[in-house]
């Protein structure tokens, strides 16, 4: 199925919950917009603009519906606007026009900050998940970055994520309520170090009493580094629970060296999750009979080193990745490039239209 048939149906603005008075009344504005619509408005002009919204990286959008949802409900007249846009999760170029804004400048002025934060923070992340899950070659990825960012962000960047398996055609999973909220999903996750230190350190016991309580549709997944003996660990877990256990979780500090590698240190990078101890975890899984066990890895994973276990062939069923998905800019720009519908774009802009524009609605 296509991208465009996958994404063309658009989010409806009253699920972003936007400060609509606030926004209308331009307190999220940069205050140069604030003045020059005063200007205008005690001038009395009111130019007839056409807005010009673009980016400079190879990216895929993300946070055009709820662009789109801050000019219908805090605009001054969204019925006399005219707005043409592109989709969530659709692969932009450098310079291409993404959505364009025509109709009186007054009335929209004083949303400009505020529709090009929430372009450049989505496109961020829609685009930095597109490659880490086309680096992890169709295997999930678990989205983990909500500890390292403010819980605002989590709704938005959550369905960014949401948006970016969909462009790739890859489950990717959340790991809080939030982050799914807008598709309607709910967050997932492991028997974390909390729930073990809990019980005293005692991961089997921890994992055992979270496999009693769990629903059946929850994938039981337990991180077994908390004592840095990660294969024992993942053996004692399996045998504990055996087919109640859907996968192990190797989290092992960049600081620390896995028990298992103590006495194979020199040829290699010791420290935190690597080829080596994923691989002997594999090996001891299996040997004992429990093949079916998958294998998550997570721990200052980045793209790159996402690539670097695949093209190794290193036995990953799925990868945590959390602040590398954060990282990073993509910021956006408006340009008026039409004014009374005559050129009016500063020196080094022109209007540029775009085919791929639909109408929106």
């Amino acid at each position: 199925m296509a991208l465009r048939e996958r994404t063309r149906e658009r989010l409806p603005p009253e699920i972003f919950d936007l400060p609509v008075e606030k926004m209308r009344g331009g307190y999220y504005a940069d205050a140069y917009f604030n003045h020059a619509r005063a200007t205008l408005d005690h001038d009395g002009r009111h130019p007839r603009v056409v807005m010009q919204v673009f980016q400079k990286n190879d990216a895929y959008l993300g946070g055009v519906d709820e662009a789109i949802a801050i000019l219908k409900l805090c605009s001054h007249d969204w019925d006399v606007l005219t707005v043409h846009a592109l989709y969530e999760g659709d692969r932009i170029e450098p310079w291409e026009t993404v959505m364009t804004i025509e109709g009186d400048y007054t009335l929209f002025a004083h949303l400009e900050t505020a529709y090009l934060g929430v372009l450049a923070r989505r496109t961020l992340i829609t685009t930095n998940v597109v490659q880490v899950l086309e680096a992890a070659n169709g295997k999930p990825i678990i989205f983990m970055p909500a500890r390292h960012d403010h819980h605002r962000v989590q709704t938005g960047d959550g369905y960014s994520a949401y948006v970016a398996g969909r462009v790739v055609g890859t489950p990717i999973g959340v790991t809080t309520d939030e982050q799914a909220s807008w598709w309607g999903g709910r967050g997932i996750g492991t028997v974390p170090h909390s729930l073990i230190a809990s019980y005293g350190g005692n991961t089997v016991l921890a994992a055992t009493k979270f496999a009693e309580w769990a629903s059946d549709d929850i994938n039981i997944t337990v991180l077994v580094d908390f004592e840095n003996d990660s294969v024992q660990t993942a053996l004692d877990v399996a045998r504990a629970l055996g087919p109640k256990l859907w996968g192990v979780r190797l989290d092992t500090s960049e600081m620390l060296v896995d028990r298992s590698l103590w006495s194979e240190l020199g040829d290699f990078k010791p420290t935190g999750v690597n080829e080596r101890l994923v691989r002997k975890v594999r090996d001891a899984l299996d040997l004992d009979g429990f093949e079916q066990v998958r294998i998550v890895a997570s721990g200052g994973f980045t793209i790159e080193k996402i690539r670097q276990f695949e093209e190794r062939g290193v036995p990953v069923d799925a990868y945590g990745v959390g602040s590398s998905l954060i990282r990073g800019s993509n910021d956006f720009t408006a340009d008026i490039v039409l004014t009374d519908g005559r050129p009016a774009a500063k020196v080094g802009r022109k209007y540029k239209p775009n085919p791929r524009l639909e109408l929106v609605e």
